[in-house]
């Protein structure tokens, strides 16, 4: 994907920068076209005919069909833009936030009302070895 940047090396961190943003342009205009009802109940009626539109990855289509949150940011989505097609589903921000963080709504709510995944342990994906004394 070009250029490796520091914040590459921080595991689960998607920033949407200008790699990200060119990767997932036709992700990104698909879920941005939601805006519009008509095209919301195109995709309602025919949603693989209303995909096709949008030159997109296999992966991406794929992401967007098992509305694999966390991949679709992986795979150059915003969030921003994202949420319009979460929206779409009748989806809240914690719905999506428990669903990318492999945890049930219950269990994201708390963990937010509990100030957020502690900071402690690895930061950087080089801190992770398999160099452990036995």
């Amino acid at each position: 994907m070009g250029t490796e940047r520091e914040y590459d090396d921080i595991p689960g961190t998607y920033v949407f920068d200008g790699r990200r943003n060119a990767e997932g342009y036709h992700l990104n205009m698909f879920c941005k076209s939601l805006d519009v009802s008509k095209n919301r109940q195109a995709l309602h009626n025919d949603p693989g005919g209303y995909l096709d539109q949008f030159p997109m990855t296999a992966e991406q289509r794929m992401a967007i069909d098992n509305r694999d949150w966390l991949r679709m940011l992986q795979l150059g989505g915003n969030i921003y833009y994202t949420y319009k097609l979460a929206a779409v589903d009748g989806l809240n921000m914690q719905e999506i936030g428990a669903a990318m963080s492999g945890v049930t709504f219950e269990e994201f709510r708390q963990m937010m009302i509990d100030g957020g995944r502690p900071a402690d342990g690895n930061r950087y994906a080089h801190e992770w070895s398999d160099t452990e004394s036995t």
